[in-house]
């Protein structure tokens, strides 16, 4: 595979995913990814992606009920 970005190579590797929401912030070590050899880009695979977004839609369930004990 081709970077989007540069062209450069694409290997597969892991790397790290990292989001900050309102009252949290995330980062996932060692995911799984297709990395360009040159500029460093990174790119999920579906399943990953799928997982990613299923993580966090707990996390804002979990902050959302966190916040509401707190009050």
């Amino acid at each position: 595979m081709e970077c989007h970005y540069c062209k450069g190579d694409m290997k597969p590797g892991e790397t790290s995913y990292a989001i900050s929401r309102k009252d949290y912030h995330l980062v996932i070590d060692n995911v799984p990814a297709l990395i360009c050899q040159q500029c460093g880009e990174s790119y999920f695979g579906e399943n990953e992606v799928d997982l990613i977004q299923s993580l966090i839609k707990d996390v804002d369930a979990k902050s959302e009920q966190l916040h509401q004990v707190a009050i």
